[in-house]
């Protein structure tokens, strides 16, 4: 349904949490290497329980790597210092959500490489820096699919 970018994702349990999330929405999980972990790390595994059989996950050495291989017909960049929120997208199958790592968000030069309606922020309370990633890939991938009335869901 969708596509699920984390680029160098750092911390097990968010990627394993991801990993169920994706299983249970049908969305593709895509990791950009580095990786702050290694994929048979039991943090990871733990967090996305026995969920990783029913998981579309593929890593790709870069991000131009992701976007030639998949060809996403629309992608969105998610940051704090986003331009539009998420909430004001009509979103349609087969989008990407590109995340950035959890400590430093995703590069300038990345981010910028983006038109500014392709750049989506989630809005929170002033001075909170960010939300957890998991968090916010589950909320744009819930909103996504509502959109879409939960196509294949039940």
């Amino acid at each position: 349904m969708f596509h699920v970018v984390l680029y160098q994702p750092e911390i097990p349990p968010n990627t394993g949490n991801i990993i169920r999330l994706c299983a249970n929405t049908g969305s593709q999980l895509h990791l950009i290497h580095p990786f702050g972990f290694t994929l048979d790390d039991r943090r990871l595994k733990r967090a996305g329980l026995d969920y990783h059989e029913w998981a579309k996950v593929k890593e790709y050495d870069s991000l131009d790597s992701f976007v030639d291989t998949i060809q996403p017909e629309r992608s969105f960049a998610f940051s704090t210092r986003g331009h539009h929120t998420y909430a004001n997208v009509h979103f349609l199958p087969g989008d990407a959500f590109i995340f950035g790592p959890e400590t430093r968000g995703l590069p300038k030069d990345i981010l910028s490489s983006y038109p500014p309606e392709q750049r989506l922020r989630i809005p929170m309370c002033t001075p909170n820096r960010s939300l957890n990633l998991s968090n916010s890939v589950a909320i744009t991938v819930f909103e996504a699919w509502r959109q879409n009335n939960f196509a294949n869901g039940s």
